[in-house]
């Protein structure tokens, strides 16, 4: 699986999103920076994400972006899917509409089993998922470097 820029930096986004326990929305600026992203490429990523339903904004002086759908309802697919399309296409053609000359005519199910698997874990994984696995590993990283300072 080969996943592109947009689609790492819009997973991320959204995981910035999902993470803001404030009510209040978060600015563009704000969300790029968290993560070391391009603030025109977020924005532009923002926005397709809005236009898809997922993420709302607010104008003006207190405005910014907040989940439109609550991050247990988002999936890691679902944002993959709005930025970049299908899942798992080849050479941007779905694996059920590809048809091979002889000798290759098996590939096209090898494919769709790689699709199928990829669906099992990008669809099944829910940006609250990731946040509270976001959470577990910082917890474990302070944890680990107390433990290290006190034995020094």
């Amino acid at each position: 699986m080969k996943l592109s820029a947009k689609a790492d930096y819009a997973v991320r986004a959204v995981l910035v999103l999902a993470s803001h326990d404030d009510p209040h929305p978060l600015k563009g600026e704000l969300i790029a920076a968290s993560q070391d992203l391009p603030l025109k490429f977020v924005e532009n990523i923002l926005g397709e994400l809005k236009h898809a339903g997922l993420v709302i904004s607010q104008r003006g002086p207190e405005g910014g972006y907040r989940l439109a759908v609550p991050a247990d309802q988002i999936t890691v697919a679902e944002v993959i899917r709005v930025v970049d399309g299908p899942l798992a296409a080849v050479a941007g053609v779905r694996p059920e509409a590809i048809s091979y000359p002889a000798g290759a005519e098996a590939l096209p199910d090898v494919w769709l089993q790689a699709r199928s698997q990829l669906r099992s874990v990008l669809e099944n994984v829910t940006f609250a998922d990731l946040v509270q696995r976001s959470r577990e590993r910082a917890a474990k990283v302070e944890v680990t470097a107390a433990g290290e300072g006190a034995g020094a």
